[in-house]
């Protein structure tokens, strides 16, 4: 059902993930940082630029091939998964749609390239679901404008080059007045106020950030004044279509752990596939996990047909990462007590996949959306 092409991204992602990846993942999970060498070979295969197009340095492919790469990478370490699909969409994906002539030459460009990390910072403290309730500000001056505010949960706030950074004017309130920015991270200004020490995902950093003062040129700024939120929200097909497909991809990677040590352990005289109970337990998350994958690669096929693909992107968010919780458990299940402690890797895989139903939009907020789509 793939292309020649899709089936060669599949294979090379699938390839890096065994050969490089996961050999490192416990212990990035234990340090909590990634070696820099990892992400410019993901830019040199590509990864870091999949969709974006090759006249600006992108591997130009579909995103049914960004989506098939993402359940790869996931399936070594879903915190690298994370840092790729965050730069893809919407990091990329906005520049690509709305940047300038000159930023997509400086910016997207390289990024495309991997040379830099890029992030997107839109939640704050008291909006996160609700995207217009941001209190950042954007101040006019005569050389363009001055940021001031604070933004939560910012993945690759540290490490990344250059943040896509979402403001308002003083005097406006709700979803008017937003504005996007370019800012580069070692403008002055810019702090990383806090790198939280999470559950799962511990290698890509997810950061408090601070903006004191921060000038920026007018052209840091990424469409017209007021056209934020309009763009924040553009990329979401995009980016909840990758947060699926590494629900996808770690859930694929604990199964199989699973099936192997179902075959080779031996409970009362015969493995554990032999026992009714576990063989319907993992003939269940198999299903499970079908499911999943087909919606992922549905909506990436109405997003490379052209079609609007918000609901179908918001069912396979919700429904993936749901599925993926309850498969990497039923697999950890498996393992009876080794699954537990840290040796097997699935207690890694089961920190790590709990998030996917929390960003880019919770699980709520996805049922919200469908059911708007439903009602017409």
């Amino acid at each position: 059902m793939l292309t020649e092409d899709q089936i060669l991204v599949q294979d090379t992602a699938r390839a890096f993930a065994r050969d490089r990846l996961a050999p490192g993942a416990a212990e990035r999970d234990r340090t909590g940082s990634i070696d820099p060498e990892i992400l410019r070979e993901m830019g040199a295969l590509g990864f870091l630029g999949m969709t974006v197009d090759p006249e600006h340095d992108g591997a130009g492919a579909d995103y049914v091939s960004y989506a098939l790469a993402l359940i790869e990478v996931a399936s070594a370490d879903g915190a690298i998964s994370t840092v790729m699909s965050v730069h893809n969409a919407p990091f990329n994906a906005i520049l690509s749609r709305f940047g300038s002539a000159a930023q997509k030459d400086t910016v997207l460009r390289p990024a495309a390239r991997g040379d830099f990390i890029g992030g997107f910072a839109l939640t704050e403290a008291q909006a996160g679901s609700d995207a217009s309730a941001l209190r950042s500000v954007a101040r006019r001056t005569d050389a363009g404008y001055i940021i001031d505010g604070t933004k939560e949960f910012i993945t690759s706030g540290q490490i990344a080059g250059q943040m896509i950074v979402f403001a308002r004017r003083p005097d406006t309130q709700g979803k008017n007045g937003i504005t996007a920015f370019l800012v580069p991270t070692d403008t002055p200004g810019y702090q990383v106020a806090r790198i939280e020490n999470k559950l799962g995902q511990r290698c890509s950093d997810t950061c408090a950030l601070r903006f004191e003062g921060v000038e920026l040129p007018e052209s840091a700024r990424i469409g017209d004044e007021g056209e934020g939120y309009r763009i924040a929200l553009a990329s979401l097909e995009t980016g909840r279509i990758g947060i699926a497909a590494q629900s996808v991809g770690m859930a694929q990677a604990a199964l199989d752990m699973a099936i192997a040590h179902a075959g080779e352990r031996y409970s009362f005289g015969k493995p554990l596939t032999g026992h009714q109970a576990v063989a319907f337990r993992l003939s269940d998350l198999a299903t499970e996990l079908e499911a999943a994958r087909q919606l992922v690669l549905h909506a990436a096929r109405m997003k490379d047909a052209g079609l609007p693909c918000l609901k179908e992107a918001a069912m396979a968010k919700l429904f993936a990462s749901e599925a993926a919780e309850r498969i990497v458990s039923g697999a950890l299940q498996c393992f009876g007590g080794y699954g537990y402690i840290a040796d097997t890797g699935i207690e890694r895989i089961y920190r790590d996949v709990r998030v996917c139903q929390i960003y880019e939009g919770t699980s709520d907020i996805q049922k919200l959306i469908i059911a708007r789509a439903l009602a017409g």
